[in-house]
C-alpha cells in the first residue's frame, strides 16, 4: 500500500507533527493583581461558604474576618449576605 505512505508524507509536510501548535498564541493568563481576591465578613457569628466553581470551603471565623478566595468564586461570593469584596 504505497499510496498510504505518500499521503501520510503529504500531511506531515503541511503542518508539522500532530499535537504541536505553531500559532504562537499563549494560554490565557490573568495579571497578578487580579489573582488576589479577598472578602471580609460583616456578620455576627462565623460563616462557612463553599465556592461553586472551585469547590473550596471558605471559613470566616467571626466579624471582620478576611479570607482570600479563588478568583473564579468571586462572583458567587459577592451574592452572599454579609460578605464584602475587599480587593
Amino acid at each position: 500500500m504505497a499510496c498510504c505512505n505518500k499521503r501520510r508524507e503529504q500531511f506531515q509536510g503541511q503542518g508539522g507533527p500532530v499535537g504541536q501548535s505553531h500559532s504562537g498564541v499563549r494560554p490565557h493568563s490573568q495579571p497578578a493583581t487580579l489573582l488576589r481576591v479577598v472578602f471580609r465578613y460583616n456578620g455576627a457569628t462565623a460563616l462557612t461558604v463553599v465556592g461553586p466553581i472551585s469547590g473550596r470551603r471558605y471559613r470566616f471565623e467571626g466579624p471582620g474576618a478576611r479570607v482570600e478566595v479563588d478568583p473564579r468564586d468571586r462572583r458567587s461570593l459577592m451574592a452572599v449576605p454579609n460578605l464584602t469584596l475587599v480587593t
